[in-house]
């Protein structure tokens, strides 16, 4: 095949807003890696296209990213996540475009949709992508696979291709604000059989995850071991992580032989669940700064936050996985005694401010 020939392509960055009806930061960075690709393409033409219940404000506030139109599917039936509606919005914009190449961010919303739609069009789709470039005058895109442990790069010429970008990955946009001139695209929806009612939500007692914090903080099953007493302290320990997370607003994650613990009936840490696991089939995180806490630096934990930045760690064996080339800096010490220390220094600021 003759990879220029692709060089050619029509962009379009497929954007959903939030209830509120702003666009979240994976839209905005979704839209930072489009406008990178586009211009990695020579200037290839640009398209943003809108699915939103009122899509003005979002429309607003990224008028200037350059792109040559921005169009959108608004109203009433586009307002909330539902697949009979995302996917006709989707497919409408992508051929009022005539994109060859769509970025949507790897949100649960268009997780849900874009494969249905790229078989719509006669395309294909590519998901969790950490990296959109040109090499060789083409579109390629660089994904993980096998939990993360091997990472590829692709090269497609089926078009129009979508491709979904994995939040984290690149930064936010960040232009002024102006008048946009919106481009409403029609679509005619059939009776549909889903009608979204509302949102239910779990009781949930302390936040625990954040995906926007700045520090990622995990907790591995030495936590709930017998210390050096021959005890476990599964109370004193919920107590140094609960208040660290308070002090700093960190995002809590933890190794999977912790969080299966719950499994075994042995003692668990009562706020965390499977939702916090981080690697094998947990979350890929991508906070700045991350700090490993009794944990082994077992591989599929330490693969499953590879793209956090800075890594630290600490654990009393000087021996650990984490000794091993896996965290920049190891602390030998007692989590117990550091964290300790930690949180009344961090009370002793927050009472001095």
């Amino acid at each position: 095949m003759d990879l220029g020939e692709l060089s050619m392509d029509t962009l379009l960055c497929l954007l959903h807003t939030e209830p509120d009806g702003s666009l979240a930061r994976p839209a905005l960075e979704a839209l930072t890696a489009a406008r990178d690709l586009a211009a990695a393409l020579g200037g290839a033409t640009l398209d943003v296209g809108l699915i939103g219940g009122d899509v003005g404000g979002a429309a607003g506030a990224i008028s200037t990213c350059g792109a040559r139109r921005l169009l959108a599917v608004a109203g009433a039936d586009f307002a909330t996540a539902r697949y009979a509606s995302d996917a006709a919005a989707a497919e409408a914009l992508v051929r009022a475009s005539g994109a060859t190449v769509v970025l949507a961010p790897q949100t649960s919303r268009m997780g849900r949709v874009i494969a249905g739609v790229a078989q719509r069009l006669g395309g294909r789709v590519d998901t969790h992508v950490t990296t959109v470039s040109v090499k060789d005058g083409a579109v390629a895109v660089d994904r993980s696979y096998y939990r993360q442990r091997i990472e590829a790069t692709l090269v497609r010429t089926q078009r129009p291709w979508i491709i979904a970008f994995e939040p984290g990955c690149a930064p936010s946009w960040t232009g002024a604000a102006g008048t946009a001139a919106l481009e409403v695209v029609p679509v005619n929806l059939s009776a549909s059989r889903t009608q979204v009612t509302g949102f239910r939500t779990p009781a949930t007692g302390e936040q625990t995850i954040r995906p926007d914090a700045e520090l990622l903080f995990v907790a591995g099953a030495g936590w709930t071991k017998p210390q050096a007493d021959g005890k476990a302290h599964v109370d004193d320990a919920e107590r140094l992580i609960l208040d660290l997370l308070k002090h700093t607003q960190a995002s809590l994650g933890g190794s999977k032989s912790l969080v299966d613990l719950s499994g075994d009936g042995q003692a668990v840490l009562r706020f965390m669940t499977h939702l916090n696991q981080v690697g094998q089939t947990g979350s890929t995180p991508r906070h700045p700064k991350g700090l490993s806490t009794c944990c082994h630096g077992e591989e599929p934990h330490t693969v499953g936050w590879r793209f956090v930045a800075e890594r630290r760690a600490i654990n009393k064996d000087p021996a650990c996985g984490w000794a091993r080339g896996k965290a920049d800096v190891l602390y030998v010490a007692d989590a117990f005694d550091v964290m300790a220390r930690v949180n009344a220094l961090l009370a002793e600021r927050a009472t001095s401010k």
